[in-house]
């Protein structure tokens, strides 16, 4: 089970990476019509599997700059779903304090792993899981002084088991809209056609917003969207992936609240909470091919 997890993992990653993106959906009458009922988008910027503990061009540290200081819209805040006890992230002095820095300056610090690597949470047994669980809480409270409340499981991937583990430690399982693909495989560090990806998937989320399925949050509706603090190059390109999304919405007809990002804390919180999954059989939509892989084995 853990190699089979393990080998499709790196397969969808490579298959995103490397893989054909098809166009955007053409815009439909019945969708324009549709989007006209609909509330604006926000964007809700999530970074998986952090934060580096590298002393040399830290990621996390210029995804954090680039938040706080870009030419679209200052004090961006995010929710950062850590690994709390890998010695390469939140498990070192050196993550622990950029943890520190991720919440003192506002943004949301959601639960990921506390197993020494990035695993899989339906390879644990139910007393690794439960260790896990309340290892990261503990973590995270430490930090923040409050019990985490979200959840990712890596690789977007839980049954009934993990999902009701998570459900016993306050936890909600924020899955997401919109993946940058820029999850690290063997080393690779790049995101080849990031803008067609983003764009592709948006228009895919396009037509879900004009069928009214998204929920609308304080006259919003958040869009999520995943990436990976770890990754260098996202780093180094974050402030032009925020300029993408901007320009995706507007390719794809969508339109964007005054503010497309979040700037504040609790409304955050507050719009993270509303794209929660509910139940572990709740029906859910996962960019590229992991409802393909994932779908018939779990929830």
């Amino acid at each position: 089970m853990k190699q089979l997890v393990k080998v499709l993992s790196a397969f969808a990653i490579a298959v995103g990476l490397f893989g054909c993106i098809a166009a955007p959906i053409e815009m439909t009458p019945q969708t324009q019509q549709g989007l006209r009922t609909q509330a604006p988008i926000r964007f809700l910027l999530t970074f998986d599997d952090g934060p580096s503990a590298s002393g040399f061009y830290n990621p996390t540290v210029t995804v954090l700059d680039s938040l706080a200081r870009n030419p679209l819209q200052p004090d961006i805040k995010a929710v950062f779903f850590v690994q709390t006890r890998d010695s390469r992230a939140g498990g070192s002095e050196a993550g622990r304090q950029i943890m520190r820095r991720e919440h003192a300056e506002g943004h949301l610090l959601g639960f990921h792993t506390a197993t020494r690597r990035h695993t899989n949470h339906r390879s644990l047994d139910p007393e690794a899981l439960e260790q896990s669980l309340t290892d990261g809480s503990a973590d995270i409270a430490a930090i923040t002084g409050a019990l985490p409340t979200l959840v990712r499981p890596p690789f977007w991937n839980y049954d009934k088991r993990t999902f009701a583990a998570y459900q016993q430690h306050g936890m909600h399982v924020l899955l997401t809209d919109l993946s940058a693909n820029d999850g690290k495989i063997w080393g690779f560090n790049a995101s080849p056609r990031r803008r067609a990806n983003l764009l592709r998937q948006l228009s895919e989320v396009r037509e879900r917003i004009a069928l009214g399925e998204l929920p609308t949050v304080d006259g919003v509706i958040p869009v999520v969207v995943t990436f990976h603090d770890l990754n260098r190059y996202t780093a180094r390109h974050t402030r032009e992936y925020l300029q993408i999304l901007l320009d995706s919405a507007s390719a794809t007809g969508l339109v964007t609240a005054q503010k497309a990002f979040y700037d504040d804390t609790a409304a955050l919180q507050q719009a993270a909470m509303a794209r929660t999954v509910r139940d572990s059989s709740e029906a859910v939509e996962l960019p590229g091919i992991w409802n393909w892989l994932w779908g018939a084995d779990t929830h």
